[in-house]
């Protein structure tokens, strides 16, 4: 028998970029699994069943064999309850609406102790399902009860409230494939696209480019339709209205049947669809006056179905059509059990975000009972077999129609959002048929609609998914641009500080504005922000989120890597001046230069293919680096004979080396410049090794040796006299 059935988790981390175990943030957890050590999952009885029982979906994992059921093939050949974890922690937030599928687990060399990561895409979510995974692994390992969809529900909550929403997240995923970086701003839906000054922003539909002056003139639905209407933009006749009794007057000049909804209102509260009567109209008036509290429109009901266009720029991206939606009586059930039963039922239908058509309760929903009232029904009534009972005659709008969208009826929707001066739009026409010509029907815009909801084009009921997120980052982005600055990181344990400082000096004198993180302090150009050190994550978001910053350069020490890893997604250049064990690391379980290797090579992994890795050819395993790189590598090193120096020169490639005490820059066998150590200031003549490691940064940036030779000579290592 097991002495001890228990797993400790001792340490949660949540690493927000690029880390010794991925480039994308995860958690990682030491777990010690006490005496589970001594008995793999195959010498537990019924684990195998009742974990499968308990997670079906871990069928799909596929692990070291590389196919489905991978994982489960694992677990009847006997692996470790901390590798069990790492999988069960993954399918959790699968299950919880929040997909994902990195993981590793890594025993440490203490006995029974283990690191294991795993992607989240939020901290207090992936820190939930860490939790949760292990009562679930304890409950399959002991027989024992676990509430598991109760303690599901709980982390879908979590998923629903924390994490970005299916309209964001499907911009931000448009970025990612097009390698724009990403920073979310808040706990909500504003996130920043690029860094620094190439950033541009979103909150949900809405962009920086989004004129507030647009937005207060869609939300004023009488101003947006005069506009529309000098513009040429057909629009219904209407008025607006401030009583019952007006309502029904309007309505006898403009012509029943008519439409009335309130004057500032969205998402199809409140309006009330082909009235005839004054009862009808003075009922839908008050109706619409409570939803949208304040004055009501009066306009002519037009035949045909509502359509949301969804406009990008100058064009229609996406087309979704509503329909009206009915039940039919079976003689036994109220209309409300006919609503469960052959309308909710859809698997389209919920509540949230995440799902296109909504939830519909006759009883609880003031159109539905007006639209009721007016055939002498209520919620309660319970139709004849076979009787028809419209429930909703608009908000349905989750039916494709992109690619049968006539041009006309799409250049009407493309000139509605220019009228307004929306950059994304969602525009809301009535159409009797969407692909024929407008002029051969009484089609008509009826709203036009700042930050528009997605989930119609991202998650249609009928119909295809439109890439509206890809369309969006495109808007904002030309094709040729990626949101990037030139980023230099630096790691290693030689003057590291002191030469982030020299390359964002450099940088600066090239003419950009540059951010600088370093343990020395917080720079932007010439100014010392923070006296502290800053060679840590949030110091560096700083840096990258601020619009004025052109370049930036970070100090990421060893140790900031494993606490937190990087501020950056991607560099441009990646310095390495050593890979140098020191105390300190004893805190993260890296105990050797062996281990050590594994977390510098992070800064190298995250160099783009475009970009270039800095690396000490004197450093063995700095030079081993090498072979890691995506893009080119520059060797520096103080001796000229240096075979890797040599080696690279013959290849043709770039090196920067010490000769007849001047500093060399070569691009093959080819010397391009030359840099007395006799004209730099004591006491940068006197520490070559780190001059060099910035002049190859700065000429990797393609800052011209003429200027780098300037910046030398005026560098102040005293930040009283420079800050740099």
């Amino acid at each position: 028998m097991i002495a001890k059935k228990n797993i400790e988790i001792l340490r949660v981390t949540h690493l927000r970029g690029p880390n010794i175990w991925t480039y994308r943030p995860v958690i990682e957890a030491w777990v010690d699994i006490g005496e589970l050590e001594d008995y793999p999952s195959n010498t537990l009885p019924g684990f195998y069943d009742r974990l499968t029982a308990f997670l079906p979906g871990l069928i799909e994992h596929h692990c070291s064999p590389g196919v489905r059921g991978g994982f489960l093939q694992r677990l009847q050949e006997g692996t470790w309850a901390a590798h069990i974890m790492e999988h069960v922690s993954l399918e959790l937030q699968n299950m919880a609406g929040m997909r994902t599928g990195f993981g590793k687990a890594r025993q440490t060399s203490q006995r029974g102790i283990y690191k294991i990561a795993f992607r989240t895409r939020h901290e207090k979510v992936g820190t939930a399902a860490l939790y949760l995974a292990r009562d679930v692994v304890m409950a399959a390992i002991n027989d024992t009860e676990i509430d598991l969809q109760a303690r599901l529900a709980e982390l879908r909550e979590s998923v629903d409230s924390l994490c970005l929403g299916p309209s964001t997240s499907s911009i931000v995923n448009a970025a990612t494939d097009r390698r724009i970086p990403s920073i979310r701003l808040t706990e909500g839906n504003l996130v920043q696209l690029g860094y620094g000054i190439a950033q541009r922003r979103i909150w949900t539909a809405e962009t920086d480019q989004t004129s507030a002056i647009a937005e207060e003139i869609a939300s004023d639905k009488d101003l947006t339709k005069s506009l529309l209407q000098a513009c040429g933009v057909p629009v219904p006749e209407g008025q607006l209205v401030r009583s019952a009794q007006a309502a029904w007057e309007a309505a006898q000049e403009i012509g029943v049947p008519v439409v009335v909804k309130p004057y500032d209102g969205n998402h199809g509260r409140g309006v009330s669809l082909d009235l005839q009567t004054q009862t009808d109209v003075e009922a839908a008036y008050h109706l619409a006056h409570r939803k949208g509290g304040g004055s009501v429109i009066v306009e002519k009901f037009i035949q045909g179905n509502e359509h949301r266009l969804l406009v990008v720029g100058k064009r229609v991206v996406a087309a979704a059509r509503g329909d009206a939606c009915w039940v039919e009586g079976d003689g036994v059930s109220n209309i409300d059990q006919l609503a469960d039963l052959q309308v909710n039922s859809n698997p389209m239908r919920g509540i949230g975000e995440d799902f296109p058509l909504n939830i519909i309760v006759p009883s609880n929903t003031a159109e539905v009972l007006l639209e009721l009232e007016r055939v002498g029904l209520t919620p309660e009534s319970v139709p004849a077999l076979g009787q028809k009972v419209l429930i909703q005659r608009n908000g349905n709008v989750a039916y494709d129609v992109t690619d049968t969208l006539h041009p006309t009826v799409a250049a009407a929707a493309a000139l509605a959002a220019r009228v307004v001066g929306l950059d994304i739009a969602g525009v809301d026409m009535v159409l009797e048929d969407c692909s024929q010509a407008l002029k051969s029907q009484r089609g008509a815009v009826i709203e036009v609609n700042a930050s528009p909801g997605l989930l119609a084009h991202i998650k249609p009921a009928v119909g295809i998914e439109r890439p509206v997120g890809k369309a969006i980052v495109d808007h904002l982005f030309a094709e040729e641009k990626d949101g990037r600055i030139p980023i230099v990181g630096i790691t290693g344990t030689h003057n590291t500080g002191r030469i982030a400082r020299l390359v964002a000096w450099l940088v600066h004198i090239s003419g950009k504005h540059v951010g600088l993180a370093c343990s020395e302090g917080l720079y932007l150009d010439s100014r010392q922000v923070m006296a502290k050190d800053c060679a840590h994550w949030e110091a560096g978001q700083r840096i990258l989120i601020n619009r004025s910053v052109q370049a930036a350069v970070f100090e990421n020490p060893s140790t900031a890597i494993l606490a937190e890893g990087l501020a950056y997604d991607k560099c441009a250049v990646g310095v390495v001046t050593d890979v140098t064990w020191q105390p300190e690391l004893q805190a993260f379980d890296v105990l050797d230069a062996e281990q050590t290797y594994k977390v510098v090579r992070t800064q190298v992994d995250v160099v783009l293919p475009s970009g270039t890795a800095v690396l000490n050819a004197a450093d063995a395993q700095a030079v081993e680096l090498a072979e890691l790189c995506d893009g080119k590598v520059i060797f520096y090193c103080n001796d000229a004979s240096n075979p890797h120096v040599l080696a690279h020169r013959k290849v043709g490639e770039r090196t920067v080396f010490l000769r007849d005490d001047a500093i060399v820059l070569a691009h093959g066998q080819e010397d391009i410049a030359s840099m007395p150590l006799a004209s730099l200031k004591p006491a940068k003549a006197s520490q070559p090794e780190m001059v060099m490691a910035a002049v190859a940064a700065a000429w990797a940036l393609n800052i011209s040796p003429e200027l780098i030779g300037a910046g030398l000579r005026t560098f102040e290592s005293n930040p009283k006299k420079n800050p740099y």
